[in-house]
């Protein structure tokens, strides 16, 4: 879909605020031609006609009672635009990021998060501009200079001749001069999301900055990206204030051409026109009203000029918002039936295929059984496809060929907000957001009780250090759980898994990067956890490894071994090699960078 087809396509999003905000002042301007007709009156009666205060109070009076209208009308036009405009951003901003959600972690990974951030900010806020000013704009341009021309003609054909020669040079330079500044617009809004995102990464890893001496570096780098950045938005301006002054240029001549042929034919003065055109003549009231009138004419012209800036700040926003709009999700579209499986769950996967991109295979025909009730570990190198299968799993994915069955239900079918209803899951490094300890607890039952909530703490053995602190659950918790250490952080998790109560259950490298006691605390929430669920985990500590039901190891998008440790490690295959490489008391199994697996 283009762009102007795309911000068209949203402007029932605007309501009836839009409208109202164009026939507000659309009688605006019809109100401007009364008003100059009243004042011509006032003035050809006064001047030429010596009429005193008495005669002309009831023109006086109507001429107030139309100022008054008037700034009532716009102020209500005003409001009207804005709120239009607000409707558009709201549902705007919620419908991407809503898609942002279906679109999952996957393609956030592949995006830079401060040009998503300037496209779900700034980006949306450019478009009430367009919502706002240009759109009435572009209709008052179809309507006022019409009526104004209707009311002239009668009066005067020659001025409105000029108005009508003269208007069509508006627009045209406009569209000409514009078409250079929308170029330049799109680049500007290109380096606005680059700096953005640069300067995101930079605020983001300004301790490994700091340590290894490249701050000062990257201080210079922001310097000079924010320098183009000046010198892009100097180009853009030098564009517009150029198109504003060649506006202001014909507008100008227009009404001066308009204000010679008036005073020419008052004066009884020869118009320099051939002798066989008619001139008409025009009294004193006539001409002052035409001349009044030319501004007027122009006003919608000049003004659709100015807010023409808008469409194009839009035109920019809008690229960016289509790119996000229009890529199609990864994953797993809700389906139409609710989860028939009962607790504890099964889940299957048969023959899965899946590629991030066309040559790099992910998994290959992977098929693999998660009884129900069993804990089922998974263990590969690097890149073997375990957090994938997490992904496909989680629903964050589809598989590109095979199926994933949870009972006898293919998962592509089933409601995917009833089965994440169905899941738990504790990452390597969970995610605590600003609030209460209480309330990232709650994350997945934001109903719960405090009883229930307490109960959760203490079985994920996280009771004792919540309890120890100052106000105990009430207590806050900066961003990413700032405050709290590793072990803390992964307790907390692990109390939301237990509130919620789930009968499937993922772990994603629950017990890495662990001091040794927040491990043993952590493994014995797991082993707890465990009791009559479903459990999948990533294994990386060998002791999570060991309590398996059945080990699953993973090699280049297969399951290459599955077994019980003592199996495996019998068996002298990869699993053994695993081992033998790390050794039994170095308690790793697996070679997982702490990052997370990018596969």
């Amino acid at each position: 879909m283009s762009v102007n087809a795309w911000l068209k396509s949203q402007r029932p999003l605007a309501g009836k605020s839009l409208g109202l905000s164009i026939w507000l002042n659309t009688t605006n301007g019809l109100l401007a031609i009364v008003q100059a007709w009243c004042l011509a009156v006032v003035l050809d009666d006064v001047i030429f006609e010596g009429a005193g205060l008495d005669t002309v109070a009831p023109w006086l009076w109507g001429l107030l009672a139309l100022f008054a209208i008037r700034a009532l009308i716009l102020w209500h036009a005003e409001r009207s635009a804005f709120e239009a405009a607000a409707g558009v951003r709201t549902t705007l901003r919620n419908q991407v990021y809503r898609h942002l959600q279906r679109l999952g972690p996957g393609y956030l990974a592949e995006h830079r998060s401060g040009a998503l951030v300037e496209t779900l900010t700034k980006g949306i806020d450019d478009l009430e501009g367009y919502y706002a000013r240009f759109l009435p704009a572009m209709t008052l341009t179809m309507i006022l200079p019409l009526a104004i021309l209707a009311v002239v003609i009668p009066v005067d054909w020659l001025s409105s001749l000029v108005l009508l020669v003269t208007a069509p040079m508006i627009p045209l330079f406009m569209i000409l001069i514009g078409s250079g500044a929308e170029a330049r617009n799109q680049r500007q809004w290109k380096q606005l999301a680059r700096m953005s995102a640069h300067f995101l990464d930079v605020i983001q890893g300004i301790t490994t900055l700091k340590l290894f001496g490249a701050s000062r570096r990257e201080v210079e780098i922001v310097a000079r990206v924010s320098d183009d950045y000046r010198v892009s938005t100097m180009q853009v301006l030098r564009v517009a204030f150029l198109s504003s002054a060649v506006l202001e240029f014909f507008a100008t001549v227009g009404i001066a051409i308009v204000a010679v042929f008036i005073g020419f034919r008052l004066y009884d003065l020869a118009l320099p026109v051939p002798h066989w055109l008619q001139v008409p003549d025009i009294s004193y009231l006539q001409g002052l009203f035409v001349l009044m009138l030319a501004p007027e004419f122009y006003a919608p012209l000049r003004n659709l000029g100015t807010q023409y800036h808008a469409r194009m700040a839009a035109a920019a926003a809008a690229e960016q918002l289509i790119g996000v709009l229009e890529t199609q999700p990864a994953q797993l579209e809700p389906g139409a039936e609710p989860l028939a499986a009962t607790r504890p769950l099964g889940v299957r996967f048969e023959a899965v295929h899946f590629s991030y991109e066309e040559g790099r295979d992910a998994l290959k025909g992977m098929s693999f059984d998660i009884p129900p009730g069993e804990r089922i570990a998974l263990v590969g190198t690097s890149g073997a496809g375990k957090t994938t299968v997490i992904n496909l799993l989680l629903g964050f994915l589809t598989p590109g060929a095979g199926r994933i069955l949870v009972g006898e239900q293919d998962l592509s079918r089933i409601d995917l907000d009833d089965w994440r209803r169905n899941l738990a899951w504790v990452p390597q490094q969970p995610r605590l957001f600003q609030g209460s300890i209480a309330d990232n607890i709650r994350l997945g039952v934001p109903d719960a009780d405090l009883e229930s909530v307490r109960e959760a703490a203490r079985r994920a053995r996280a009771q004792d250090f919540i309890e120890s602190m100052p106000d105990g659950y009430d207590s806050l918790v900066g961003e990413r759980g700032a405050g709290l250490s590793g072990g803390q952080i992964q307790r907390i998790a692990l109390a939301r898994a237990f509130l919620r109560d789930a009968p499937l259950v993922v772990l994603d490298e629950a017990t890495a990067n662990l001091d040794p006691e927040s491990e043993r605390l952590v493994q014995e929430g797991i082993d707890e956890l465990a009791r009559d669920r479903t459990l999948l985990v990533v294994a990386h500590r060998l002791a999570t490894v060991r309590g398996a039901d059945r080990i699953l190891v993973l090699d280049q998008g297969c399951v290459a071994e599955q077994g019980t440790h003592d199996a495996l490690a019998a068996a002298g295959g990869i699993y053994a090699r695993m081992i033998a490489a790390y050794g039994e008391s170095g308690s790793s199994v697996t070679n997982k960078n702490p990052e997370g697996d990018p596969a």
